[in-house]
């Protein structure tokens, strides 16, 4: 059996004394799993935050090379866990290990894009050149730069045990902007977490980086997360989860005497919108897709598609007719966590005795108490409209097709949709254009707009945005996923009338950076 410390990692150490109470469980089961963990305190959390305060004194100063070698020696370290990384996080999930694996690919990739971010930057440095003889006021030189905002708090979210979590993407951000982390790992999986950490904790020492430079704090009380986010140390947050404990953390950050920014990404119902005459030529197919989409992660991701917009008609009733026959088949799958299938089995229930809602199909029958079945519903628009609801997220794997007579209709749905991740419009290019005004609405509501290609899934590159309007993001301007997302810890200063010798070495006459002279 492997052998874990069941610590936290402050400054460096692994401290703390593992409670018996605290297990991760195997959600297929229920069943404890053998580690123990120790359950952090807010003294933990004090000295971990002082840890990652003290850390960045020195890690400010460092290079953008510098950054770049640590997130690569992070990246190796985590792959040379090798299958034993994708076995306790499989004991810990139910996830399967091909999901797994993939999953890691995705998080030392993007540990590795920040790196390059960092020795290639895209963006060039902007400089106002000084003009001495203007008149009647001489213009000053003024170079503008980006500094690292401090310690950030990161929490690990229950549907990416890796990609979200210790070394995700808001710890890769982080660490590339010049900001220490203080990680809250998930409850759920916290031998995943641990194994990580460890992988994080030999980059540092081989690459002779600050000791607090990475923290993790583990712990099940939702105290830890209040005094994590309200610690005077703490300069910002990322985080994905879900919209109830986003908004308490969020209001938490912004009532602090120093108000700091918290990014969280909280979810979306990424609403398919069908137009007339694709659905009546490909209405089999779009319902496959449909399917298949969401029932990724059994439904538990957080751009799964839970609303379906389409105009009444025969390949409406084609589409219905192929998507309950697709959902029937569909078997029973097990949850991350006995609360998510709990909120699940209750979003459903409620939604089937909804006025008005109809009950399409529902999946295989569930052996047992964190299964899920995949299930399917259809309204009409009017139905939909009465009740805002209604377009709220069910996290797992279901979908609400909402039945629209006319344009007009559909407009209005875009209106009462909350902000959204995403949104797709599946048509041909002649229908699009036909429908410019709903596309310029869904713009509008929407992180990341997608035509003819279901959103599940997001990709790792410098143009995603993975984000949205309220409450899908609390930060529209934002992004947690890709290059962009470094901006979020990092904030501008403008250097004027600097001597070269004190300004950035991207900010000088002589440095080979990318500049932008004015």
């Amino acid at each position: 059996m492997l052998t874990l410390r069941g610590q936290h990692l402050i400054n460096g150490q692994w401290a703390g004394q593992p409670d018996s109470d605290f297990h991760s469980l195997n959600p297929a089961t229920n069943a404890p799993l053998p580690w123990q963990f120790a359950d952090g305190t807010e003294t933990d959390v004090s000295q971990a935050t002082e840890a990652a305060r003290a850390a960045f004194l020195e890690y400010r100063l460092w290079t953008p090379l510098q950054r770049a070698e640590l997130l690569e020696a992070m990246a190796e370290a985590i792959e040379a866990l090798g299958d034993t990384l994708t076995d306790v996080a499989q004991q810990e999930t139910a996830l399967p290990a091909a999901r797994l694996n993939g999953e890691r690919g995705r998080t030392c990739g993007q540990l590795r894009l920040f790196a390059t971010l960092l020795r290639q930057p895209k963006q060039s440095q902007i400089i106002d050149l000084a003009q001495p003889q203007r008149t009647p006021l001489p213009k000053p030189d003024i170079r503008l730069d980006h500094l690292p905002l401090g310690p950030v708090a990161v929490f690990g979210a229950s549907n990416f045990p890796l990609a979200f979590s210790a070394a995700g993407g808001d710890t890769a951000s982080a660490l590339a902007a010049g900001c220490p982390v203080v990680i809250k790992g998930h409850p759920a999986h916290p031998a995943t977490t641990e194994m990580v950490a460890t992988a994080l904790l030999r980059a540092i020492e081989q690459c002779g980086a600050p000791k607090g430079v990475v923290n993790l704090i583990q712990g099940r009380s939702p105290s830890l997360s209040r005094a994590l986010v309200q610690d005077p140390c703490i300069q910002a947050v990322g985080f994905t989860g879900s919209f109830a404990v986003g908004q308490q953390l969020s209001q938490l950050a912004a009532s602090r005497p120093q108000p700091i920014p918290f990014f969280g990404e909280l979810g979306s119902v990424n609403p398919q919108f069908l137009l007339a005459e694709t659905l009546a030529q490909n209405a089999e197919t779009l319902a496959q897709q449909q399917v298949q989409s969401m029932m990724m992660g059994q439904g538990q991701f957080c751009t799964s598609p839970g609303v379906v917009i389409a105009p009444r008609g025969e390949g409406l009733d084609r589409y219905l007719s192929a998507l309950a026959t697709a959902v029937s088949e569909q078997p029973c799958g097990t949850m991350l966590t006995a609360g998510i299938a709990t909120a699940f089995h209750q979003g459903v229930a409620q939604l089937a005795a909804t006025d008005g809602v109809d009950e399409l199909a529902r999946g295989q029958a569930l052996p047992g108490t964190n299964q899920t079945q995949a299930c399917a519903f259809v309204t009409t628009a009017a139905v939909a409209l009465s009740r805002p609801q209604l377009l709220e997220e069910i996290f797992g794997p279901a979908v609400l097709v909402i039945e629209t007579q006319d344009d007009q209709q559909r407009l209005q749905l875009v209106d009462a949709l909350p902000g959204q991740l995403t949104a797709t419009v599946h048509g041909s290019d002649q229908e699009m254009q036909q429908q410019a005004a709903l596309i310029t609405a869904i713009a509008h509501k929407v992180g990341r707009l997608i035509a003819n290609q279901m959103p599940t899934g997001v990709e790792v590159c410098h143009a995603m945005q993975h984000g949205g309007p309220w409450p899908a993001a609390t930060h529209s301007q934002s992004t947690s996923v890709g290059a962009e997302a470094i901006k979020r810890f990092t904030r501008p200063l403008a250097w004027q009338n600097m001597p070269q010798s004190l300004l950035p070495e991207s900010l000088r006459d002589d440095s080979d950076a990318p500049q932008l002279r004015y």
